[in-house]
């Protein structure tokens, strides 16, 4: 479903994904790459992680931050853009009342979301993909409680295996930690890998097996 969300700037140009088994008992907010680098809501790596989302069972809801696409007001270096990370939020627990909130963010909106994600106690489970290490600081993260899957391609070039594995270990549990061989940032080639890696998380988590094929 293609809408319009209200937001500070004036409207997010989002897309809702309904899975037909109800009752929904899980949502998801993505947030999608650098606004200023070509990253939008149907960026791959989230289009496909929506998609292994839904295969569980979830509602997702890809947003375009403002800016992007049609969505209305101009990039504010990830300042406004936490404030569109919290309107998504608002909607989605706004439809949704009853269900557990994750919230997933690939590259800049994994900086900009996870920060959002980490405060807002309607967020249950953080998802970070491709974490820009080398030109973003996650140190938010550190004393999160929160549940937090991080995925990332062995050879990301902003975020190194050697650089991630030690931020790693100062995060607090519970954690877990997905390195894709050969993986760029991207995941160029690799995007199956990544959908696999969220599915298996959650059926290990939360007991979820796939329902929908990917």
């Amino acid at each position: 479903m293609h809408l319009f969300i209200p937001s500070p700037s004036g409207h997010l140009e989002s897309l809702l994904t309904e899975p037909k088994i109800t009752p929904h008992e899980w949502g998801c907010v993505l947030c999608h790459p650098h606004p200023q680098f070509g990253g939008t809501m149907h960026t791959k790596a989230i289009f496909r992680s929506a998609r292994a989302l839904q295969s569980l069972g979830m509602v997702t809801l890809q947003f375009n931050f403002r800016g992007v696409g049609q969505s209305t007001g101009t990039f504010d270096e990830g300042r406004g853009e936490k404030d569109d990370v919290r309107a998504a939020v608002d909607f989605l627990r706004g439809r949704y009342p009853d269900a557990r909130l994750a919230l997933l963010g690939f590259s800049f909106g994994a900086w900009v979301g996870l920060q959002v994600g980490a405060e807002d106690d309607r967020i249950v489970q953080l998802i970070g993909l491709g974490i820009p290490f080398s030109i973003s600081s996650f140190s938010f993260l550190n004393a999160s409680v929160k549940l937090k899957l991080i995925i990332q391609g062995s050879r990301d070039e902003f975020g190194s295996r050697e650089a991630i594995e030690t931020w790693y270990e100062t995060l607090s549990e519970p954690k877990k930690l997905v390195l894709i061989e050969g993986a760029n940032h991207l995941f160029d080639g690799k995007i199956h890998e990544l959908q696999k890696s969220i599915v298996e998380y959650f059926s290990e988590q939360y007991s979820m097996g796939a329902v929908n094929p990917i």
